[in-house]
């Protein structure tokens, strides 16, 4: 008994010189999320120990803990790739981020914690950081599409089925964010999950899927504007752009051969255009001395 107790202790002295030695914080860009949303963090690792650190020689040199209001762990879809070495000299700091969504089931609407902790190998210590807390958010399906997926070559298979589907949220309880989901055929496998941005309660978005099963939508985010957004079948963006109301409000339109644009309306080019906005010519040119 003795010896264990012993053991306890030295154990918990270690941690306790690490944890001074060594300061471990974890950041989220937000605080609230979507299942099967990317979950962003940041660990921040200050060394004040007064020799260097060499951290991200292993797999196991940083780890995250994800656990549930009630203190359950939540199940692992896998590891946390954080495989990078780098030295770290006394009184630096270092920040790693990781996307630790595709590797934790976050599925259920809830309150979660996370803790990051790091392997320190120059003394054989460990560093964990305080727990951060996040939300898992409940999304409202608005709009859902089944669709075909071009094939990349000729052939005789039959195409491979996915979803496109449309979701509200209210984030933080007061911004009612639009969220694009792209799934599997069976609406179990989120292959991706964004906001496009904030919608006003009262509109509508329009959804439209074209020949080339691109997800074409349009949603009011403003009381006079619109944003106008082009997604690929794998989920990428291809076109965004935000349109002012003019004399008619900006609407999806579709001519007589399928193609789909937005009528009505005045694009603004900003600089978060895609493809990014093309610049006047005399903002090309030098400014005369």
């Amino acid at each position: 008994m003795k010896k264990i107790f012993s053991f306890l202790l030295l154990l918990l002295v270690g941690l306790t010189a690490a944890r001074a030695q060594v300061v471990v914080e974890v950041t989220l860009e937000q605080e609230q999320f979507l299942p099967g949303e990317a979950l962003p963090v940041a660990v921040r690792i200050s060394n004040r120990s007064g020799r260097t650190l060499h951290l991200g020689e292993s797999p196991d040199w940083l780890t995250f803990s994800v656990q549930s209001r009630d203190g359950t762990r939540v199940t692992r879809n896998g590891d946390v790739p954080v495989l990078d070495a780098f030295t770290l000299d006394s009184s630096k700091v270092a920040t790693k981020r990781v996307d630790l969504g595709p590797y934790f089931s976050l599925t259920r609407a809830g309150r979660y914690n996370v803790t990051a902790t790091v392997r320190i190998k120059d003394w054989d210590g460990l560093a964990a950081s305080p727990q951060k807390i996040f939300d898992i958010i409940p999304g409202t399906k608005v709009w859902s599409q089944e669709f075909g997926v071009p094939p990349g070559s000729a052939t005789n298979q039959p195409p491979e089925l996915r979803n496109f589907a449309l979701l509200q949220a209210n984030y933080l309880r007061s911004e009612l964010r639009l969220y694009f989901r792209l799934t599997d055929a069976t609406d179990t496998r989120v292959m991706k999950l964004f906001p496009l941005g904030q919608i006003v309660s009262f509109a509508r978005p329009e959804a439209q899927v074209d020949s080339h099963s691109r997800l074409h939508v349009l949603h009011q985010n403003g009381a006079r504007t619109s944003l106008y957004t082009v997604i690929t079948p794998e989920g990428d963006t291809a076109v965004r752009r935000i349109y002012d109301y003019a004399n008619v409000r900006p609407h999806l339109q579709v001519d007589r051969e399928g193609k789909i644009s937005v009528a009505g309306g005045v694009h603004r080019p900003t600089h978060a255009d895609i493809p990014a906005a093309e610049k006047k010519e005399d903002e090309t040119k030098p400014a005369k001395p």
